[in-house]
């Protein structure tokens, strides 16, 4: 993954295929690469690094053709070298890919059974030589696609080129964002509008599950039934090219919207998903089979993050964890040993509180890990260790998809500190990384549900208090779900774990009050059900967020049920952050309020 551009032209493509990557540089990548056809031939120029060395490539040895797809790589499957760069190709396409082909391994073991040999370590190879396998059954390009993707499980964005074919492109995007744009006898593909800016103002964004088949004429989008589908042509003022909120009407539904992509390449940067092994930065400072307890501080969402990933470091490393707020940590004074570790989580890496608790760390001889979205921050700069988030630029107040990121890495923190206390085995590691793996693609079926949640948040809207309930790791769920609300709708909201209910908030129990229940059918889930069934039992309003196994069992009545897909309970806060951002979302779009900056709040706390 990270950016895609692709163009179906007049004239030679290279040069504008690299103004295009050039403004998705912000993205972070490993490798580029550019695919055209010179009279029919597919030829390619891939380069490891930056984009001057793909300029110097194409420098060496120019590309003519008038049809051409580009490429920035994040590494994801496969080291980041010239060979796993993409547009990867076989004799009779190329293809450039964004996102994570779950079951990849499954569908390499069949083409390889077939006899098909593999040049790479990616998945995207087997996307490339599933799609040239039923070409060599004599399908056409276009019948070959269509086959070919309703077997890939994952989230993902696609582009594809075909030797011989100097008018056919074809895009497709489950999960993963992509958009076309239309010229004068040009037609572009791009993985988002800011691509195609220098280009044309007309765009089309394709819907989940759509794919298109562009030539110089425009584009026909088919829809995942591959049925002919309309999707509406937008004309974008340029300085919404600059603002970059796409087809959102807000920076925080884009940054919501973008979270399987975002988590995607966060899970590149720490997981070998070939070997299933978490990767952390080489020569760590501390010895995690050594430590006898971890010290997380952070402020606000970035807490909750913390207070997930403490069940986490327990139960999967049995390494017990201390947390605290920073604004309490950095006056509580508690006593740290010597050359224990302190985690700080901080989305901007510039918190006050949370930069003065790394500093107390670090004088009590402490060593410092910090997850931030920003590397060059001040936290990131102070620490003993940085693991970046990678989350991309976010603009709204209210944290979505850095809050999903902090998760991710959180928890390969976790699975790298158990195999290193040996709490957790090879096939535990295994496991849980395939969970990972599959979270993208969860995340983009969980945002599938967005108009029931919209019709939902108009009712939540007319309440004046709001519960969310949860156990476990649905606890901090139910605290950020609360957070959420609070912060941009203005209704006061209240987390709690779904076990203290009756000990004191069941007394605001009634049937003005929706109760949100967070709740996937876990080693908890009954203890939910039963306190549900207080709440139902007091007129409360219940909300379910859950599973399919969950919502067949509980036998209540309830306001709204959402059924997220089956998931690991390990995973399963990564993807139920989807609905509950989605849930005080609409519920603040409906009432009017300014979603993306919310009164009072600062999207970074530098003051105490």
């Amino acid at each position: 993954m990270c950016g895609i551009v692709g163009i179906v032209g007049r004239d030679a493509v290279a040069g504008g295929v690299i103004e295009a990557l050039r403004r998705l540089e912000y993205r972070g990548y490993d490798s580029a690469g550019i695919a055209t056809l010179e009279h029919g031939r597919l030829e390619r120029r891939r380069a490891s690094g930056k984009l001057v060395n793909l300029e110097a490539r194409l420098a060496e040895a120019p590309l003519a053709g008038a049809i051409g797809i580009g490429h920035t790589r994040w590494a994801t499957h496969g080291r980041p070298n010239e060979t796993n760069a993409h547009p990867h190709a076989t004799a009779r396409l190329a293809v450039v890919h964004n996102g994570i082909i779950e079951n990849f391994r499954e569908l390499k073991q069949e083409l390889e059974t077939d006899g098909v040999r593999f040049e790479t370590e990616t998945d995207t190879e087997v996307v490339a030589q599933l799609v040239s396998r039923n070409m060599d059954r004599q399908m056409g390009p276009v019948d070959a696609v269509a086959a070919a993707l309703p077997r890939l499980r994952g989230a993902f964005a696609l582009g594809f080129i075909f030797a011989g074919e100097e008018n056919l492109l074809i895009g497709a995007r489950h999960g993963a964002p992509l958009a076309v744009g239309y010229g004068a006898g040009e037609t572009y593909l791009g993985s988002d509008a800011l691509a195609l800016a220098p280009f044309t103002d007309a765009i089309t964004y394709l819907d989940e599950g759509d794919w298109a088949i562009l030539s110089r004429a425009g584009a026909e989008i088919r829809d995942a039934s591959g049925a002919v589908v309309k999707r509406p042509k937008q004309t974008i003022a340029t300085q919404a090219f600059r603002v970059d909120k796409g087809e959102y009407r807000h920076y925080m539904a884009k940054e919501i919207h973008e979270q399987p992509e975002v988590v995607g390449r966060t899970l590149a940067h720490y997981v070998d998903m070939a070997a299933g092994r978490v990767m952390l930065p080489e020569a760590l400072p501390f010895d995690f089979a050594r430590l006898t307890r971890v010290y997380i501080t952070a402020c606000g969402t970035a807490f909750y993050a913390g207070l997930v990933a403490r069940y986490w470091f327990e139960q999967i490393a049995r390494l017990p964890v201390e947390i605290d707020v920073a604004s309490e940590a950095r006056y509580r004074e508690a006593p740290l040993e010597r050359d224990g570790l302190t985690l700080v989580i901080s989305q901007s890496g510039e918190t006050a509180d949370t930069l003065a608790s790394l500093r107390y760390a670090k004088s009590q001889g402490q060593h410092t890990l910090s997850v931030v979205n920003v590397p060059t921050s001040t936290i990131a700069r102070e620490s003993s260790v940085v693991m970046p988030t990678l989350a991309g630029p976010e603009i709204g107040v209210a944290s979505t998809k850095a809050f999903s990121c902090q998760l991710t890495v959180l928890l390969c923190l976790a699975i790298a500190a158990g195999r290193a206390r040996g709490t957790l085995d090879a096939a535990g590691e295994r496991r849980l990384i395939d969970a990972l793996i599959r979270a993208p693609g969860l995340m983009a079926e969980a945002l599938t549900h967005e108009g029931a949640i919209e019709i939902l948040a108009r009712e939540v809207a007319k309440a004046r208090d709001v519960l969310y309930l949860g156990r476990g790791t649905s606890y901090p769920m139910a605290l950020e779900g609360a957070l959420k609300l609070k912060e941009i709708s203005y209704i006061h909201a209240e987390g709690y774990a779904a076990g203290e209910l009756k000990h004191g908030p069941i007394a605001l129990i009634d049937e003005s009050v929706p109760v949100i229940v967070i709740a996937p059918h876990d080693a908890v889930f009954e203890k939910t059900v039963s306190n549900m069934q207080e709440v139902a039992a007091r007129g409360g309003r219940i909300v379910l967020i859950g599973d399919a196994k969950g919502a067949a069992e509980h036998g209540l009545e309830t306001l709204a049920t959402f059924t997220m897909p089956a998931v690991d309970a390990m995973v399963a806060p990564i993807v139920y952050a989807v609905p509950i951002q989605l849930l005080a979302y609409h519920t603040a779009v409906f009432m009017g309020k300014d979603v993306d900056q919310p009164r009072n709040l600062a999207k970074s706390v530098t003051v105490e």
